[in-house]
């Protein structure tokens, strides 16, 4: 039997306190953002639960001892034998922003806290749901860490495949290749087209740039509009101007869903290759490392976008396999490495939903 409680009954609100005058140690200092230095001194010796007093007040931290809190991070210890790991959980689904009390920067009150009522279980059962999720937990966190792991080898193998500044050949290669690759313009690989669309392609095929995806909700004012598009077919890559965090002067996308259209402010680049690898093609574009440089030779910078100068960037030289062959070895390998990482992404989304069901639907 589960009872109504205010929290104040199973638990005890603590004040964070200013680090400044503590020396460099090995105690760990914590924020409302998680962990910030290490500090030779402790505010508690006792596992407890960290909730936002002013700023993120949503975020509950699990703080084991020993260790330090600042001022705008309360520490919650456990009375009534509470078990403590149980509280944090009992904290991640209570709507900490229903009881903020500020109209500028979210926060908290010690006394807000200890009025806020919520049902709990003996201290048993209590141990069992804790156990549960903090097993969860630590499936979760292997799961990112394999993540993590998988994609910095990708980004390795990206640099490595790859021909490094002023290298004719790849770091790593396969065995049954060992010719120089050979430097080509741009403008011997692909050609800028501005093909418009003749009706051919309705309003179901205008693709997003950005994300690759075929638009499902766009609407269009008149037949007539949809023959600005320009058709951008399997293969095609297309010049997206914005800037973002890795791509700092504009980005190529390359089509590789099938055929379509774009919006006209696109600038689309067409494959000339007699044979070519749709997959190592892909890898090559967004590769950073290797068209970063050539995008800064390439575009006109302003503070919002960035724009291509077409024939600035067909002129560019690049370093590319002289084998169909070892393009489509790479390409596959790139792509069955990505396969990989997607499997665990997947694995670690189904089990961040169940416990997001378990936690709605194991607590009153």
């Amino acid at each position: 039997m589960w009872e109504r409680k205010e929290l104040n009954n199973i638990l005890k609100i603590n004040s964070g306190r200013d680090y400044k005058q503590l020396n460099s140690g090995n105690i760990p200092v914590y924020g409302t953002g998680g962990y910030m230095l290490s500090v030779n001194d402790k505010l508690s010796d006792t596992d407890a639960v960290g909730i936002g007093r002013k700023g993120t007040i949503d975020k509950p931290l699990y703080l084991k001892a020993p260790f330090w809190t600042v001022d705008t991070l309360f520490y919650c210890t456990s009375k009534e034998n509470s078990d403590v790991k149980f509280i944090y959980l009992l904290f991640q689904i209570i709507n900490w922003k229903r009881y903020d009390e500020s109209t500028g920067v979210p926060s908290l009150s010690k006394n807000t806290i200890s009025s806020i009522k919520t049902y709990v279980p003996k201290v048993k059962e209590q141990d069992h749901i804790s156990k549960l999720f903090f097993s969860l937990d630590n499936t979760l966190q292997l799961h990112e860490r394999k993540c993590e792991e998988l994609t910095l080898i990708k980004k390795a193998l990206l640099q490595k495949f790859f021909p490094k500044k002023d290298e004719v050949t790849p770091e790593v290669r396969y065995k049954s290749f060992s010719d120089d690759w050979e430097q080509r313009k741009f403008g011997d690989l692909y050609k800028k087209v501005s093909e418009k669309n003749d009706g051919t392609y309705g309003a179901d095929k205008i693709i997003s740039v950005a994300n690759m995806y075929y638009k499902s909700d766009v609407k269009i004012s008149g037949k007539n509009y949809l023959k600005t598009y320009n058709i951008f077919k399997v293969g095609d890559i297309a010049f997206e101007g914005n800037k973002s965090k890795h791509f700092a002067h504009g980005r190529f996308v390359e089509n590789t869903i099938g055929d379509g259209i774009v919006s006209h402010v696109f600038d689309v680049f067409r494959p000339t290759m007699s044979k070519y690898d749709l997959q190592y093609w892909s890898y090559l574009i967004n590769n950073e490392n290797v068209m970063g440089k050539i995008l800064i030779k390439s575009t006109n910078a302003s503070t919002m976008m960035t724009n291509l100068v077409s024939k600035d960037f067909l002129k560019q030289n690049i370093i590319v396999p002289n084998s169909y062959e070892e393009e489509k070895k790479i390409g596959k390998f790139l792509n069955e490495f990505d396969s990989l990482i997607a499997l665990h992404q997947r694995k670690l989304e189904k089990l961040k939903q169940l416990k997001k069901f378990l936690l709605q639907n194991m607590f009153i």
